[in-house]
């Protein structure tokens, strides 16, 4: 049995505040709004040296019809399945709900420890009024703020008491999980986002619908393929800010970009039926700032009509606009069919060997320095450059030194000329890369 505590209740009692309480980070996006959460969000916490994974869920709502409470009460369903104990979350502001008594029955047929957790009891009247959650037919409860702390400890014991009687999981060592490569899958609303990593899970891990913004939170899932572990993080779509109107929506949109910097590969997803568009080159062109190792999927193929050239026009159109930089691997796929999905993710897994490449600076010299001797940088105002020595630098994205008379009269044609020749000699598909004169 796993050491995974799901909080667990119908909308808008204070699960994400008491998840983001536990993790001790604000990872889940927390609003007055009802329905906010929608994926299962899973973190991880820590009492009294016992560790734990916490999972945060969407509220309860049997029998209706919405779209959204659907696939939010069956994303529940698993995630009681995959708990080893339920933080069974209510409202002190809001007495005893008809839902409440309902998701109890749920629970209790589940056969799982449950814990009832009163949340919100912010002044002693709340404390005696609190006392009518024992007409849920637990024995006890605990009262606590999940948005100030208060009662959260006596819970966490409670917890802890529990997990202690589950064995130890074999863990990574120390520092492990932080080489785990993250790969975030980033794109525009509606592109098919989360359709991908379901597809590649083979289970419906995250929620999906024809709906634009159904994704809000960025979620990682660990996955396994092709010889390498890795962290693969849906995030929100993302959009003009013109056309952000919601607070959630901004959160949302926060949370991708923060995805997005914190990420060693960034998989952008085009929708084939509407081409690239400017939002998709923004995001292409922020992975490329950051020096992220980029891959860029078409998704819903199957959707067009083709021609014998159809896919080469569609890579001129993009290779156009993401121009000087166009060595980047583009496959075109379906996540609804799970055409090419897999050859996509080995893409990616090449693209992140990439990026981690150590060069010796020998062989690096001795490829470029008779290049450079026989195609000099072109004279400046009278003067000739001359670079007499080329290092790869030790840091996070792919970088190299050139050590030269008169760095500042290299002109910006000579460094793609370099940086193209690097690319024909090197694995460096899908990186990008910087080059630093410095003055010998």
């Amino acid at each position: 049995m796993s050491r995974l505590v799901a909080i667990v209740g119908r909308p808008n009692v204070g699960k994400s505040t008491l998840f983001n309480r536990l993790t001790g980070q604000r990872q889940a996006i927390v609003d007055d709004m009802s329905g906010v959460t929608r994926d299962r969000h899973y973190g991880t916490g820590d009492w009294n040296g016992v560790e734990f994974t916490v999972v945060d869920t969407g509220g309860f709502v049997p029998d209706s019809e919405d779209t959204f409470e659907a696939a939010i009460r069956e994303q529940v369903h698993i995630a009681i399945d995959e708990a080893a104990i339920l933080l069974f979350v209510v409202d002190a502001q809001c007495d005893v709900h008809p839902l409440d008594e309902e998701f109890a029955e749920v629970l209790r047929r589940s056969k799982k420890p449950v814990i009832l957790v009163v949340n919100k009891v912010d002044n002693d009247r709340l404390r005696l009024d609190a006392v009518a959650f024992y007409a849920l037919g637990y024995s006890e409860y605990f009262e606590i703020s999940s948005a100030s702390g208060s009662g959260t400890g006596e819970l966490m014991d409670e917890v802890v008491k529990h997990l202690r009687e589950i064995p130890e999981e074999i863990r990574p060592e120390e520092g492990e999980e932080e080489k785990i490569p993250r790969i975030a899958i980033v794109g525009r609303p509606n592109v098919g986002k989360s359709s991908l990593i379901n597809a590649l899970l083979g289970i419906d891990r995250n929620i999906v619908t024809d709906i634009a913004g159904t994704t809000r939170d960025s979620i990682d899932t660990r996955y396994k393929a092709f010889g390498k572990d890795m962290i693969l993080v849906d995030t929100a779509g993302i959009r003009k800010k013109s056309k952000v109107h919601e607070n959630i929506e901004f959160y949302s949109v926060m949370r991708s970009l923060r995805a997005l910097e914190y990420s060693d590969v960034v998989v952008l997803i085009i929708d084939a039926t509407q081409g690239m568009e400017a939002q998709d080159l923004n995001l292409f062109w922020l992975a490329h700032r950051q020096g992220k190792g980029i891959v860029i999927l078409v998704n819903k193929w199957d959707l067009v009509e083709k021609e014998t050239n159809t896919h080469l026009d569609f890579v001129a159109q993009i290779h156009e606009k993401t121009a000087p930089f166009v060595d980047v691997p583009i496959l075109f796929i379906s996540a609804l069919t799970k055409q090419r999905i897999y050859q996509a993710m080995e893409t990616v897994v090449q693209v992140y060997n990439n990026l981690t490449i150590k060069i010796p600076t020998r062989k690096i010299n001795d490829y470029l320095l008779p290049i450079m001797e026989n195609t000099p940088p072109p004279s400046r105002k009278g003067k000739f450059v001359k670079i007499k020595f080329v290092s790869q630098l030790p840091t996070k994205r792919v970088a190299f030194a050139l050590f030269c008379n008169l760095p500042q009269y290299v002109a910006e044609s000579y460094t793609r000329f370099l940086e193209n020749k690097l690319r024909e000699e090197f694995p460096l598909t899908g990186i990008p890369i910087s080059l630093f004169y410095r003055k010998k």
